[in-house]
């Protein structure tokens, strides 16, 4: 793997992000009444009509389970609700000048592409905005502990995958996708985890993170003509489709076993972080591939029998997606894995 021009950690900076790791309160034992799939209503973003300045819809987890309630496929009662990561948790990863960077309403407006936030008290950013985005990195986090109790987990938020230790942006505030494997590392005894990226853009912020680190396995499938074009995190990728603008579904699905067949063959892992991104989807503005929701329900099972197939425990971040008809989708695929047995939502767990 190609080397990284950030410096590798001091031993005593190792030592001190295992201690905040050992420290966390984040590992919550879940009872086994629960269902492996996180999730709170301070997941969902209202912040004064801002959040509809940008494309992403910022109420759609609520509304991904609200679909899965209401359907009878999961009693709200069995959703785990995760703590907030602190500031602690976040310096696993985070640099200490990057969280006192979002101290800055400006910096904030910055990484959310929302320039009316700039104007806004930082007070109201962090309980408004960074709050929310806080729960779902304690949910990624949990989540992947649950993976390994389980079998599977999903996050019904996440995958903020633009964001690395000492960078954010493309609506990506915090790494959960690093901070996540590093508990991992740290807590549940495991060496080797796959990251699977199919949301439509290149996951910058973890490639960077993990640019040194022979653990981590990186199949990023993204549309190349879109945001973030960063050129010095694709050299970090392990395996990399890059995919044209207005890619249809079969051949969508036909790479996504090609490379599948590849990862097999290369790695062996004991966990995979599937960060499950819906602006594939055809009409999304900002990937611009035209798969269909029937596509993403398809490519969501592929990946988890892939999982299954070789007994690899595998967490699922919903990440990126740019349309209303998102959650709706989201939520379908979830009761495609159900009904295909790829994951067990009914009580059967209990």
């Amino acid at each position: 793997m190609a080397s990284s021009s950030s410096p590798a950690p001091t031993l005593a900076g190792e030592a001190l992000r295992q201690k905040r790791i050992l420290s966390s309160k984040l590992y919550l034992e879940v009872p086994s009444s629960k269902a492996p799939v996180v999730y709170s209503p301070a997941y969902d973003i209202s912040f004064l009509g801002l959040e509809k300045l940008h494309p992403f819809d910022s109420a759609k987890w609520g509304r991904i389970c609200r679909y899965l309630t209401r359907e009878g496929y999961l009693d709200k009662k069995r959703m785990v609700d995760p703590l907030e990561a602190c500031k602690e948790d976040l310096l696993v990863v985070h640099t200490e000048a990057y969280l006192n960077s979002l101290k800055s309403s400006f910096r904030v407006s910055n990484i959310v592409e929302v320039p009316p936030v700039s104007l806004v008290p930082n007070w109201i950013v962090h309980k408004k905005l960074l709050y929310p985005f806080r729960k779902q990195v304690g949910g990624s986090i949990l989540s992947a502990k649950l993976a390994l109790e389980r079998g599977w987990a999903i996050n019904v938020g996440g995958g903020f995958h633009h964001c690395s230790a000492d960078e954010g942006g493309g609506f990506c505030a915090y790494a959960d996708i690093s901070l996540c494997i590093q508990f991992a590392f740290a807590r549940l005894n495991i060496s080797s985890v796959l990251i699977i990226d199919l949301d439509a853009h290149q996951g910058n912020g973890h490639e960077k993170d993990f640019a040194n680190d022979g653990r981590v396995y990186i199949f990023d499938m993204y549309n190349a003509g879109i945001y973030p074009f960063d050129f010095t995190a694709k050299q970090y990728i392990d395996q990399k489709v890059e995919l044209a603008s207005g890619t249809e579904t079969d051949e969508y699905l036909e790479q996504l076993d090609k490379a599948l067949e590849v990862c097999n063959s290369r790695f062996q892992p004991q966990l995979i972080v599937y960060n499950a991104g819906t602006d594939i989807l055809d009409g999304d503005p900002l990937g611009r591939l035209k798969v269909s929701p029937e596509g993403v329900v398809t490519r969501d099972e592929k990946v988890f029998t892939f999982a299954k197939d070789q007994n690899i425990p595998l967490l699922m971040l919903t990440s990126g997606g740019y349309m209303k008809s998102s959650a709706r989708v989201i939520a379908d695929s979830i009761i495609n894995l159900s009904n295909k047995n790829l994951i067990g939502l009914g009580s059967e767990l209990g």
